[in-house]
């Protein structure tokens, strides 16, 4: 069977993992700081600050944002569960919007639209490497006063006109991922990217409990330092086991961003053109990492068809959800209707796309995923 991902770390990870482990310190340290400024230095932030997932980065952004019980954030449906649950973790309530039928990425005249008194932030997605209209998005949140609190979580390294996201000019608060799926992993993690300076103090404050001294100024004081913790905060550190190998992976992050982008690529010339399937679309000036390489099915067979019939000839594949067709969130919005998020869920259809795919086993997939759809129009057999 051909994964959906498949893990790029080697022995440089395994050393600078056993190295912590053997030093005597586990926890948030020095690693963490480092790998901190090197995600920083590579998209133009002046803070980065590590948290243990991304999921927890968006509910400590939001906090940091201001976004309190009882307000809204604007957000699309189409998206991983988190987007949505993190808008809940902090009290607040998820307003869904559409999304592109092209980009799979928010529409900013939709945002704008949804605003409402109540509305505090926007938390746009960009989907699998390829940026929202972020730029459109600040403008707007600009123009009413609201936070733009941006989930990148699979989009590191992906830019607009050279500008990556996570850079300063960008959203006010960026979180991304680094699971096993994401472009670079520490096993679970995250990192939120910000210019705020005052919004980077209060995540570093919130992440670890809200105590008045880290647990390793504490450690490497010649006095006794008692914390004190004046309001309630949360255990959202990243371990240095992780900070190690986030530190070795950032130091190949332009080789592996560069062999997605060739692999992506390669699918493209080998898709492109084909009636019963679309391909990505990448607007001009955009830099698709290509986290996952989405296709959208134009035959008549259903997603899980497709999806059982790849399984069949050994080739994993995954989809995209729409949050709002979800259990709890369908009891909140019975009669929400979003058109385009609803076909992209039940239309596309993610291919195994991992630094280590191998052209033959590329040329596997693309195999398998032809003899699956058929002839246009048709049911394959």
């Amino acid at each position: 069977m051909i994964p959906i991902t498949r893990l790029c770390v080697g022995e440089a990870e395994a050393r600078a993992a056993a190295e912590v482990v053997t030093s005597g310190w586990l926890a948030q340290g020095k690693k963490v700081e480092k790998f901190e400024e090197l995600v920083a230095q590579f998209v133009g932030a002046k803070h980065a600050v590590a948290v243990s997932s991304a999921t927890t980065g968006l509910h400590l952004a939001l906090v940091a944002a201001g976004v309190k019980p009882g307000d809204e954030v604007i957000c699309p449906s189409y998206s991983f569960i988190a987007t949505a649950n993190s808008i809940i973790y902090a009290g607040a309530k998820p307003v869904f919007v559409d999304v592109d039928p092209h980009t799979y990425n928010i529409v900013p005249e939709l945002v704008e639209r949804a605003i409402t008194p109540r509305t505090t932030a926007i938390m746009p997605v960009s989907q699998i490497g390829l940026a929202a209209d972020i730029p459109a998005i600040r403008e707007i949140a600009r123009k009413h006063g609201l936070k733009t609190v941006e989930d990148a979580a699979p989009s590191l390294g992906a830019s607009i006109n050279g500008v990556r996201l996570g850079h300063g000019s960008m959203s006010d608060f960026t979180v991304f991922s680094f699971d096993a799926r994401k472009i670079l992993t520490t096993g679970e993690g995250g990192v939120i990217t910000t210019d705020d300076d005052a919004g980077a103090e209060k995540l570093r404050f919130l992440r670890a409990h809200a105590a008045s001294a880290s647990m390793l100024q504490r450690h490497q004081s010649s006095n006794v330092v008692l914390e004190s913790y004046p309001e309630v905060g949360y255990n959202y550190k990243m371990t240095d086991i992780q900070g190690a190998i986030g530190i070795v992976q950032a130091g190949r992050v332009d080789e592996i961003i560069a062999e997605r982008l060739r692999l992506g690529q390669r699918y493209n010339e080998m898709l492109g053109g084909d009636s019963r399937l679309e391909i990505p679309y990448v607007p001009d000036g955009y830099l698709h990492v290509y986290q996952s390489y989405c296709v959208r099915i134009l035959t008549r067979q259903t997603q899980l068809e497709v999806m059982q019939k790849m399984a069949g000839r050994e080739v994993a594949t995954r989809r995209i959800i729409a949050c709002h067709l979800e259990q709890h969130y369908r009891a909140m919005y019975p009669d929400l209707q979003l058109p385009q998020s609803e076909a992209a869920t039940s239309r596309t259809l993610l291919l195994p796309m991992f630094v280590g795919l191998t052209e033959q086993e590329q040329d596997q997939v693309v195999q398998a995923l032809l003899e699956t759809l058929g002839k246009p129009g048709e049911s394959a057999a």
